[in-house]
């Protein structure tokens, strides 16, 4: 009897670690599928621990030989803020936002040769990873890009007083969203292949 109580109770104990997991797995692809691009946001200034996530956020991401060739430059600083929207045709947005981060390729860190592109790859998962953590804790943000068009990266690293090693890659502007648009459905089985381009699945 004693090892029919203990059989279920483990069973018990599987089952529910089960639906724990999948609840998990499910709010991981609901914050994916709900992260949209936020352009209006509140006064309320994002709080250091928040930014510390999502920072936390983007040195999780994936990095090519583990470089990690990226650094972040923190902006809440009003003036500086209304200094980057000034140079940047798609950056309105900040003059009112209470934070930015800048997403910077460090190429001292970068891989050798062939390989020095990588940082681009390094720091996107980096920039996306600090936009899903954003929509994970209540903020909104939205990329906007830099690199490659130099006059914009350029004026940015200015501002920022960057050195002639870091490359900025995107500002990404963050704050308690004063809009709620809905997420755009980008699924597309037209943009699927199976095993060679063309493909049809099985």
């Amino acid at each position: 009897m004693k090892k029919v109580i203990f059989i279920m109770l483990a069973l018990a104990m599987i089952a529910g670690v089960s639906a724990q997991q999948k609840s998990e797995a499910q709010a991981a692809i609901n914050n994916i599928m709900t992260r949209t691009s936020i352009r209006q946001y509140t006064d309320e200034p994002v709080s250091k621990a928040d930014i510390e996530t999502m920072l936390r956020a983007g040195m999780a991401a994936p990095t090519a030989v583990n470089r990690q060739p990226w650094h972040f430059v923190v902006i809440n600083s009003k003036e500086k803020l209304a200094e980057l929207a000034g140079d940047n045709p798609r950056g309105g947005m900040l003059k009112k936002a209470p934070l930015a981060i800048v997403v910077c390729g460090n190429m001292d860190k970068a891989l050798p040769g062939q390989g020095r592109g990588f940082w681009v790859q390094d720091c996107s998962a980096a920039t996306e990873n600090i936009l899903l953590a954003a929509n994970a804790i209540g903020l909104g943000g939205v990329w906007t890009g830099l690199y490659p068009d130099e006059n914009r990266a350029g004026a940015v690293a200015k501002v920022l007083k960057l050195p002639e090693t870091f490359i900025p890659l995107c500002t990404i502007v963050i704050g308690h969203p004063a809009e709620q648009p809905t997420p755009k459905d980008k699924w597309k089985p037209e943009n699927i292949s199976y095993n060679e381009y063309g493909g049809k699945a099985e």
